[in-house]
């Protein structure tokens, strides 16, 4: 099955947090908290506008963003656990400089 998002609708798959500290004690998953990073799945066409003209969205898919701790709405498709929230819940995309994309 395949999901479409409609209007300004973003589809977002949370990367999950370290599970060892800088100091190597490793969290459990009950004092973890829900990571604020995800990775967008898929994308709406975008809001209309006044007059009714479709105002694309800045993220695509494949952007890595940040969002609000109670953002989106959680669901479950084909196995997955994914938000679905509008733009306005992301608060910025993640860009990596040039120096990190060559040692990667």
């Amino acid at each position: 099955m395949t999901f479409r998002p409609l209007h300004d609708r973003v589809v977002v798959r949370r990367i999950e947090a370290e599970e060892k500290t800088a100091g190597g004690i490793i969290i459990p998953d009950t004092a973890k908290e829900k990571p604020q990073e995800g990775e967008v799945v898929a994308v709406g066409p975008g809001a209309r506008d006044e007059n009714g003209k479709i105002v694309a969205l800045d993220v695509k898919a494949g952007d890595r963003v940040l969002f609000g701790k109670w953002s989106g709405t959680e669901v479950r498709i084909d196995g997955q656990d994914l938000l679905i929230m509008k733009e306005s819940d992301i608060m910025g995309v993640i860009e990596h400089s040039a120096d990190a994309r060559k040692a990667a």
